[in-house]
């Protein structure tokens, strides 16, 4: 393959202007690698000339040939990135800098700067997929010249290629260079298996393309009696796919269905099916071995018809029918796509892949580039299982996901919601494993208290999980802070101080730094988790007034611990004793509903009843006209809770877990830890050990309800926690 060869290939679908580029690219990445060898002994310049050639071949845009060009330039020689954009623009350089591994940073290991270089990739992939199309092609001739390795690093090599570099190409449908990597690499990882299958391939060879020539010519001819036009051929199998099937499925050699296939390209959807008919009618087909990739294609975009028929002599026989456009996609993937050829990349195949934003979100998530790559191995690099939600929408999960993964992957709302799940109309436990097909629906509730603890055993995907520490971290701080807050501004009320004179952001930072924490959110995090009490930070508060009362003989003496001094009797209204006043009316009776108990702490909203004085709901409860008009709108009034309230208010909530021996008495325990009374409880599970508590429980205020949740969401297999509105 010479620079002349390439032109010539290239010149079949790029413009005649174009061409000069692709010649400038190679002059000067043939000057840059001048006198450098890779070793087998031949000139570098070879390498990405391989490369731009395979990229060639799947057709790629201008851009992409002159990227395989220069790829190694900035990583093997002097050349910088900013000479790339000044030759070649700016879009070319950061295509280049995508494929630069990190050579010249520093790392404390081998691994690190390997995961480390993947993350590079994987942010470049998802931000230019033709990042990863020329590193495939890369890969491929690196893979095809294996043999000048040192034995260790053809394992090694040939592990990282099936470990990463094939699940990618087969996550972007490129099988043509899946299915040629994935051989070699067998061969160098487990030459022994790989050279007895290729002989008892080649064994069977003649016999095989015998078989398959008489059963083409049947189809042929009676496709010509239909009027299908339809070019077709024997499919080779390829060895690792034999091997993994015959290690996944422990099965032997002569037990592989596949191993007869034939492959049947048509010019229209219609035909595929007229075709899929005439097989059935020639042979009968293998129960169960009906797979319709039109209707439903893979992730991939993967779409073809595959069955499998008893064919002559009592054969099995895999048939796979589709059109040229499908042919093209199964081969060269999202690359058959391209849509930089028409010079639109917003709106390229790679827009109806979700993955792609989803390597970006874990790029965010992910607190070190070994658990970024990791995660992706998980959830991107293993098999699929395609889920539907109610209205039809395909859902592609990880294998093995649970509904808590499909909740998360709809949106993260709807997982920090949920409360249970239907598959397939039946309810189910939030850990049962779901299957392709299965039609899956969430139940949430606006009152649900967020995921559980045992919700991190029990999602699958690392999309899932990492949602669910986010939302631990971000809940957790936020409610810690206003905690701190809060405490603060008692400690200094219980001084008699002004805490709006003191609670000021310069002064707050000043104690926040007088401690050491970053900034003023670390600090009130800290008091409200209990690191450091309020008590400590009022006293650097007030440290300068303290100073300045003790100077001045003052007989309010602040020491490190601040006394209690009350505090100035002030004029208010009588405190009623349910805690509640009616904003502008005096003496008016009032009532808390039962549907949805509200409690101290809680946004509630009044309605004047018939006879019965005012009715405080909660301002969600559904059972308040919201959207009414006339004498309806005219009930709803204004409420608000006052002072110090003591007494204890009915709270129903509703726990649901796995059943098993000591569920109940647990949870139970974990609510009288809280020093909490319970006033009823009721239990019940179905056949799925499903287990449903319902419990009223008398709290002081939505503090207590939040740590009384929280003591119930620690217990062992407890899934949710939601608050009950009738």
């Amino acid at each position: 393959m010479g620079i002349e060869r390439l032109l010539e290939k290239a010149s079949a679908y790029i413009k005649e202007p174009d061409l000069p580029r692709i010649r400038e690219a190679y002059d000067f990445a043939e000057q840059a690698h001048h006198g450098q060898l890779r070793k087998s002994g031949e000139p570098y310049i070879l390498h990405p000339l391989a490369v731009a050639d395979i990229v060639v071949g799947m057709q790629m845009d201008i851009l992409s040939i002159i990227a395989a060009l220069l790829h190694d330039v900035v990583e093997d020689t002097t050349v910088s990135l900013k000479e790339i954009e000044n030759q070649f623009g700016m879009e070319c350089a950061l295509l280049v800098d995508g494929l630069t591994k990190l050579e010249r940073i520093k790392f404390r290991s081998k691994e690190e700067q390997q995961n480390e270089n993947y993350r590079k990739m994987f942010i470049a992939m998802a931000q230019d997929i033709r990042v990863i199309v020329i590193k495939l092609a890369d890969r491929l001739h690196n893979m095809r010249t294996l043999k000048y390795q040192s034995e260790e690093s053809q394992r090694r090599i040939a592990y990282e290629t099936l470990e990463i570099f094939c699940p990618i190409a087969n996550r972007l449908g490129i099988s043509a260079i899946k299915w040629e990597m994935e051989d070699i690499a067998l061969r160098y990882l487990n030459p022994q298996q790989y050279y007895r299958i290729a002989n008892l391939m080649r064994k069977k060879r003649a016999e095989r393309e015998e078989y398959i020539a008489n059963v083409i010519a049947r189809i042929k001819e009676k496709l010509e009696e239909m009027g299908v036009e339809a070019d077709l051929l024997g499919r080779p199998k390829h060895i690792y796919s034999v091997y993994k099937k015959m290690t996944t499925k422990n099965k032997q050699f002569n037990e592989i269905y596949d191993l007869l296939a034939i492959r049947i390209i048509v010019n229209n959807i219609k035909d595929c099916y007229a075709t899929l008919g005439i097989i059935h009618t020639l042979w009968k087909p293998m129960p169960g071995r009906f797979k319709d990739y039109i209707a439903m294609p893979k992730a991939n975009m993967y779409q073809s018809l595959h069955t499998t028929v008893v064919g002559p002599n009592g054969e099995p026989t895999e048939v796979q029918i589709r059109t040229w456009e499908m042919h093209r996609t199964a081969e060269y993937g999202i690359a058959a796509h391209w849509a930089y050829k028409e010079g639109n990349y917003a709106g390229g195949p790679e827009n109806r892949m979700t993955f792609f934003n989803e390597i970006l979100e874990l790029q965010h998530e992910a607190k070190d580039a070994s658990e970024f790559v990791e995660s992706l191995k998980m959830d991107f690099f293993t098999d699929l299982v395609f889920v539907f939600t109610p209205s039809g929408e395909v859902i592609e999960l990880p294998a093995g996901s649970v509904p808590l993964d499909f909740a998360y992957r709809i949106h993260t709302e709807v997982g920090n919601r949920t409360i249970g799940a239907k598959v397939n109309g039946r309810i189910v436990p939030l850990d049962c494993k779901l299957k392709t097909g299965d039609i899956v629906e969430i139940l949430t509730s606006k009152h649900s208290y967020g995921p559980s603890q045992d919700w991190l055993k029990i999602a699958q995907s690392s999309h899932a999980r990492s949602k669910i520490k986010q939302w631990f971290k971000k809940e957790k701080r936020e409610e810690n802070i206003e905690k701190g807050r809060e405490a603060i501004e008692r400690e200094l009320k219980r001084a008699g101080i002004d805490s709006s004179l003191w609670m000021t952001d310069d002064k707050l930072l000043d104690a926040a730094k007088k401690y050491s924490f970053n900034d003023i959110d670390d600090m009130l995090s800290a008091i409200g988790f209990g690191g450091i009490t309020a008590a400590q930070i009022c006293t650097k508060l007030t440290e300068k007034l303290r100073k300045e009362q003790e100077e001045s003989s003052n007989s309010i003496e602040l020491t490190s611990e601040i006394k209690e001094v009350k505090p100035a009797p002030e004029t208010r209204k009588p405190r009623p004793t349910n805690g509640v006043v009616v904003k502008g009316i005096d003496n008016l009776l009032v009532r808390f509903a039962r549907c949805c108990n509200p409690v101290p702490g809680d946004d509630i909203i009044g309605y004047i009843t018939r006879g019965r004085g005012v009715s405080v709901h909660r301002s969600d409860c559904p059972n308040i006209p919201h959207d009414g008009d006339g004498e309806e709108a005219e009930r709803i009034i204004e409420v608000e809770w006052v002072g110090e309230i003591e007494a204890n208010y009915s709270v129903d909530i509703e726990i649901t877990g796995h059943d098993r021996r000591n569920f109940l008495n647990e949870v139970l325990q974990a609510v009288s830890e809280s020093k909490t009374n319970i006033s009823a409880v009721s239990g019940r599970s179905d056949k799925n050990k499903m287990a449903l508590v319902h419990m009223t429980i008398l709290i002081r205020n939505t503090d207590h309800l939040q740590s009384v949740v929280e003591k119930i969401k620690r217990v062992k297999d407890v899934y949710t926690v939601h608050r009950i509105i009738q």
